[in-house]
């Protein structure tokens, strides 16, 4: 075997590997993703690439209506801006006012819990 065999065939290798490595894996994305993007239906739960997330009402070829909320919003978008179907754990809606309450809550206790643990020794000590 010469170099120039040699070399073609280490280019022939690297060209394998960069298409299972690459190549491969990125079709079988886009295959998934265009499969969940025609198979919605009205009711599904859906979350757009910009992050927004609603209940699809009405299913066009190559668009759909969702509502965003439950003052009945509704939205046209078209399939491609679909980034996945359902609901993530962490994307479940939750209502500002409850969960600021919530931190509040969390965070006063620890505060006067630490103020409390400071101040005890700082008296012990004046005592004696």
């Amino acid at each position: 075997m010469n170099e120039s065999s040699a070399s073609l065939m280490m280019l022939v290798v690297l060209m394998v590997v960069f298409y299972f490595l690459l190549i491969r894996p990125e079709n079988k994305r886009k295959k998934k993703a265009q499969e969940m993007r025609e198979n919605i239906k009205k009711g599904d739960t859906i979350t757009t690439i910009g992050g927004i997330v609603g209940r699809v009402v009405m299913v066009d070829k190559d668009t759909l209506v969702i509502e965003t909320s439950e003052d009945r919003v509704r939205m046209e978008i078209t399939k491609w801006a679909i980034s996945t179907t359902g609901v993530q754990a962490n994307d479940q809606p939750v209502n500002d006012k409850k969960k600021k309450k919530e931190k509040e809550e969390e965070e006063s206790p620890v505060a006067e819990k630490a103020v409390l643990v400071e101040e005890k020794p700082a008296e012990e000590e004046k005592k004696d």
